[in-house]
């Protein structure tokens, strides 16, 4: 019976037998179709299953450990067992496998690396859980994820570097949608030249516009208004930030597309060109002030032996008129009219850099002091002047003819800025500059100084004329009462000395300019300034050659030397001297007096040839300038003796004078 029940059931077991064979070979079919790495866990972590592609992995990846992760072992001891760089990784994923098996999650996922020495992987452990006839289990799958990773990488540094290079870069530049104008992004830079955080321009993006200054806002506000339509813009403008100060803004905006041609955003870059349009317009002052200056240097140049036959030629009539004479008063109006002139013609060669600078040592104090009382009588009674000396000043190195007429044009100034009255304060003191200013002053250099500052109380200045008070031919001054050089003057004066100047203003309240001469370390030159020579003029019988090109100066030279007693030679340009000095047979000649810009010859090639032959000639130039043929940037060379034209018969006689009577130089 039992024979015949096991004959009846056999071909049943054999069905059963086959279909659970066909299932499991259909769901083997199943898993191995899947490119991902899957693994079939039961609940207590053991591996029954995994398709071709874990095979695969396991093999790849897990060496002489392969069979670690093959059916039959136990998975939550592969993740477990993890040493090294992974064990931590290893113990997180035996956590979130066995959380799964337990019910506790429904699915797990963890990234993790997984690089070879050739390259770097990436994959994604994921653990879901799965019934099957009761029994807890999970699928675990591994999902290369490299590809996506890389990217996510290269994002993430792309992101770092724009983000590195917007933080360093001066230029601001800012991302906008075109259609609701959002702005999308502002550089870090947008709150160093604005002088706003970029927060504000993201709540109010309109907020740009009411920094720009008002004589541009509406051109600008037209301009924004029409970038849909134009595609965006190229501008120059003006900002006022919030703490007062002006910026010169350049601004680029354009348009970024899409496949089909609309409009999706605007991209703008800006910068501050501030700086950069003041050097500018420095260059284009630079270069009108050269071209002026040049012509300026020519006509104070011929105009100035005019002047001197002008000056001459009245001296020697005032010599032969009595005081009572009538025509005493015309010559002598004559005379200072010519002086006037004398004056402007300075001014004009001195801001050509055509005039010629005598630098010595100098105690400024001793200076300021030598001419207090001609500044005293400059201002008018209403001025209360007051001049403060500094102690232990130190000396300077500069013409002291020059500080007078710096001093002289500012004392001026301040009086005309105070018509009702006021005060006016000259002083000198010791300063220390030092490096946080001449940040602040470019051009400066660190070091000890001595100050010459006069100070009023008078209208001051806006910043628009302040801007322009070393500009040439400026003035506020009412037409005929001023040139504009004044200022120009002193600064050139100042430069040449290797010091500036710096002036403060605002309306109502005065002005205050200070000068700085670099401090030296030298014993002064000379006490005080002779502002006049008087007294008796010393007569002599010496010969003398007179070189000069201008006849009409050269027969006034000639007949003041001849009145005085001397014996005169003359001479029409350099090669005529050299003719006249080889053919004289009388007396040596003591003294050659020559201009220094001559036709042929000049005068500085001359005395050369001369000093050859006579090594103990003595040499004085006359010039209106000097054309740096005797001086370096208008400075004389020492023991070079220059008179500068135009002269008087007096500045002439005494000046030959004391040269003859001077020791020879060793």
């Amino acid at each position: 019976m039992n024979s015949d029940h096991r004959k009846e059931n056999a071909p049943g077991d054999e069905s059963r037998a086959e279909q659970a064979l066909t299932a499991h070979r259909f769901s083997q079919a199943i898993l191995d179709s899947f490119a991902v790495n899957i693994a079939v866990l039961n609940k207590y972590g053991i591996i029954t299953s995994v398709n071709q592609a874990w095979t695969l992995f396991a093999a790849e990846n897990s060496g002489p450990e392969g069979d670690s992760t093959k059916v039959g072992n136990n998975y939550l001891d592969v993740a477990r067992g993890k040493v090294g760089p992974y064990a931590q990784l290893g113990q997180a994923a035996y956590l979130g496998i066995l959380a799964v098996l337990d019910g506790a999650l429904p699915e797990f996922s963890l990234e993790y690396p997984c690089h070879t020495p050739t390259k770097r992987r990436w994959f994604l452990l994921h653990v879901v859980a799965l019934l099957e006839t009761s029994t807890e289990a999970a699928i675990v799958s591994h999902l290369d994820i490299t590809s996506l990773k890389q990217a996510e990488i290269n994002r993430v540094d792309s992101a770092e570097q724009f983000q590195e290079m917007a933080n360093h870069l001066h230029q601001v530049f800012w991302i906008k949608d075109a259609v609701e104008t959002r702005t999308l992004y502002v550089s870090p830079a947008f709150e160093e030249i604005w002088g706003r955080t970029c927060l504000s321009l993201y709540d109010d993006p309109g907020s740009i516009r009411d920094m720009i200054h008002p004589e541009d806002r509406e051109r600008m506000c037209a301009v924004m208004a029409n970038q849909v339509q134009t595609g965006g813009y190229d501008e120059e403008y003006r900002i006022l930030r919030d703490d007062g100060s002006m910026r010169w803004i350049w601004s680029r905006d354009y348009a970024v597309r899409d496949d089909e041609g609309r409009i999706k955003r605007f991209v703008g870059i800006a910068e501050d060109v501030t700086e950069s349009k003041r050097l500018k317009a420095q260059f284009i002052e630079a270069q009108k002030m050269e071209v002026v200056g040049q012509l300026a240097g020519g006509v104070a140049h011929d105009f100035n032996n005019v002047l001197a036959v002008i000056m001459g030629y009245s001296d020697l009539i005032l010599e032969d008129l009595s005081p009572e004479n009538p025509l005493h008063n015309y010559a002598e109006e004559i005379r200072q009219a010519a002086q006037r002139a004398s004056g402007l013609t300075q001014q004009l060669l001195i801001f050509s850099r055509k005039q010629t600078v005598k630098t010595v040592a100098l105690d400024l104090n001793e200076v300021v002091e030598s001419i207090e009382k001609m500044l005293r009588r400059l201002v008018d009674e209403n001025v209360e002047m007051t001049v403060v000396y500094g102690e232990r000043t130190g000396r300077i190195m500069a013409d002291s003819g020059y500080v007078w007429q710096v001093l002289m044009n500012l004392v001026l100034n301040a009086r005309d800025a105070m018509p009702n009255g006021g005060k006016l304060v000259v002083e000198t003191s010791a300063v220390k500059l030092d490096e946080a200013y001449v940040r602040e002053h470019p051009g400066t250099r660190a070091g000890n100084y001595v100050m010459l500052s006069v100070r009023d109380t008078g209208t001051g200045m806006n910043e628009e004329v302040k801007a322009r008070v070393f500009e040439a031919f400026f003035t506020t001054k009412p037409k005929g009462k001023g040139a504009g050089l004044g200022l120009v003057t002193c600064q050139t004066i100042v430069r040449q000395s290797g010091g500036h100047i710096d002036v403060s203003s605002e309306p109502g309240k005065g002005t205050t300019f200070k000068i700085y001469f670099p401090q030296i370390d030298q014993p002064a030159h000379v006490k005080t300034i002779s502002l006049t020579k008087s007294g008796p003029l010393r007569r002599g019988t010496e010969t003398l050659l007179v070189v000069e090109d201008e006849p009409s100066v050269r027969h006034l030279a000639e007949g003041v030397l001849k009145a005085q007693g001397y014996e005169v030679l003359t001479a029409q340009n350099g090669v005529d001297a050299l003719r006249v000095a080889r053919e004289h047979k009388g007396q040596p000649i003591a003294l050659v007096i020559t201009d220094v810009v001559m036709p042929r010859m000049g005068g500085k090639v001359m005395a050369e040839w001369l000093k050859v032959t006579y090594p103990d000639l003595k040499i004085l130039f006359t010039s209106g300038y000097t054309e740096d043929t005797i001086a370096h940037e208008g400075v004389l060379d020492a023991g070079v003796e220059f008179l500068p034209k135009p002269y008087t018969t007096a500045s002439l006689t005494r000046k030959v004078r004391d040269l003859l009577d001077a020791a020879p130089t060793p």
